[in-house]
C-alpha cells in the first residue's frame, strides 16, 4: 500500500498508539550498548595510538581509522537518544550521557538537543525550513535568486562540500564558537564541551603527542562527519519525499512520507544505530534506537513504507530542488536554462 496516496487510514495518533509500548527504555540493553560502542572505540583508539608511535605506515591505519569513525557514529546515534530523553528511563542519566557522548562528537549537548527538537517539529514543512535541516529551496526561490546566491546554494548541495568540507567545518569548527548561542543552556554545554575537549588535546599532547592526536581524531571526526551527514540527508532527501506548506501540513504524510525507511545491510544497521527506521523514529521519537527493528516488526503499519535501499539513496544525490507544483524534489539539470 503506498500511504502517500492514502493517508487517511491511520492518524497520528492511532499510529503513535501502535508504537506507545516500545517507548519504554530498558537499562539491560542501554548499558549494553553503551559497552558494545564505547568499549571497541577507545580499544581502537588505543591501537592506534600504538601503530603511529611504532611508526606505523599511516596506510595501514586506514581501515582501523574506518572503523573507529563506524563506532563513533554509532555513539552518535546513543547521544542523538539522550537528546530525546529515550536512552534512560532517567533524565539525569540521558543528560550526564548525553554531555560524555557530546564530548566524544564534539558535539554541544543542549545546543544540538534544541535545534533537533525543532527539526522534528518543523520538518517537512516549507514554512518553517532552516533549524537543524538541509538547506533545501523550492525552484522558484531558487530562480529569484542572484547568480552569487545560486552559485553559493549550488556549492552547499554539492556532494564534494557537504560530505567533504561540510562536517569538518561544522563539527571542527562552528560549533565550538560560543556566540552563536543565545540560551543559558546553549551556552552552557558549548562551554562544557569545549574545555573537555581543550582538556583531552592538552592531557594528549603531553602523553602521545599533538601530532598522534591529530593524526588519529581529524580523519575520524571527517568520516564519521561525513557519514552522519549523508544519512541526515537521505532521511528527508529522497525521491518521493513528502513536503508541504504549513497550512496544509500533515503529520502521517510527514513521519511516513517525509521520512525515509533507509534500508541498510545488517552490520550498517548495527553502526547506524538502526536510524534507518526514521519513519518509525518520527512517528515517536522516544522509542531509543535498540527497539526500532522490534517497533518496525510488530507493527504492520511501518511496514507499509517502501525502502530506500543503499544504491537507490545515491540518485538523492541528484536533487537539489522542491517543485511545488509537480511536488517532488527535482535536479539542477531539470530547470533547463542557464544561471544568470
Amino acid at each position: 500500500m503506498d500511504i502517500g496516496q492514502s493517508p487517511g487510514e491511520f492518524t497520528i495518533n492511532s499510529l503513535r498508539k501502535s508504537l506507545k509500548q516500545y517507548a519504554k527504555p530498558e537499562l539491560r540493553q542501554a548499558v549494553w550498548q553503551v559497552v558494545n560502542s564505547l568499549v571497541p572505540y577507545l580499544a581502537l583508539w588505543a591501537l592506534l595510538v600504538y601503530m603511529i608511535k611504532q611508526d606505523y605506515n599511516l596506510a595501514l591505519t586506514l581501515p582501523f581509522i574506518l572503523l573507529a569513525s563506524l563506532f563513533l557514529v554509532r555513539i552518535f546515534i546513543i547521544f542523538h537518544d539522550c537528546a530525546h530523553g529515550s536512552f534512560f528511563a532517567a533524565s539525569l542519566g540521558n543528560k550526564i550521557l548525553g554531555y560524555v557522548t557530546g564530548i566524544l562528537t564534539f558535539t554541544p549537548y543542549s545546543y544540538w538537543q534544541n535545534n533537533h527538537l525543532v527539526h522534528h517539529g518543523t520538518y517537512a514543512d516549507l514554512d518553517y525550513r532552516g533549524v537543524g535541516d538541509i538547506w533545501t529551496l523550492t525552484v522558484e526561490e531558487y530562480r529569484a535568486l542572484s547568480k552569487m546566491k545560486r552559485l553559493a546554494y549550488r556549492l552547499y548541495r554539492n556532494p564534494f562540500v557537504f560530505l567533504g568540507i561540510g562536517p569538518g567545518y561544522s563539527f571542527l569548527i562552528t560549533q565550538r564558537f560560543l556566540h552563536q548561542w543565545e540560551g543559558k543552556n546553549e551556552r552552557f554545554s558549548a562551554a562544557v564541551t569545549n574545555l573537555a575537549i581543550l582538556v583531552i588535546i592538552v592531557m594528549a599532547s603531553l602523553t602521545i603527542g599533538l601530532r598522534a592526536y591529530l593524526l588519529i581524531q581529524i580523519p575520524i571526526m571527517l568520516i564519521a562527519g561525513a557519514i552522519g551527514v549523508w544519512l541526515f540527508y537521505v532521511q528527508h532527501q529522497f525521491q518521493g519525499v513528502y513536503w508541504s506548506r504549513h497550512e496544509a501540513w500533515d503529520p502521517v504524510k510527514a513521519a511516513m512520507v517525509g521520512s525515509s525507511f533507509y534500508k541498510l545491510p545488517k552490520v550498517l544497521q548495527w553502526f547506524t544505530g538502526n536510524i534507518g527506521f526514521h519513519h518509525v523514529h518520527h512517528v515517536l521519537p522516544r522509542i531509543p534506537n535498540y527497539k526500532l527493528q522490534q517497533s518496525y516488526d510488530a507493527t504492520p503499519a511501518m511496514q507499509t513504507v517502501p525502502p530506500l535501499t543503499l544504491r537507490g539513496s545515491l540518485k538523492s544525490l541528484h536533487l537539489n530542488l522542491w517543485d511545488e507544483k509537480q511536488q517532488t524534489l527535482v535536479s539542477f539539470r531539470s530547470l533547463r536554462e542557464p544561471v544568470r
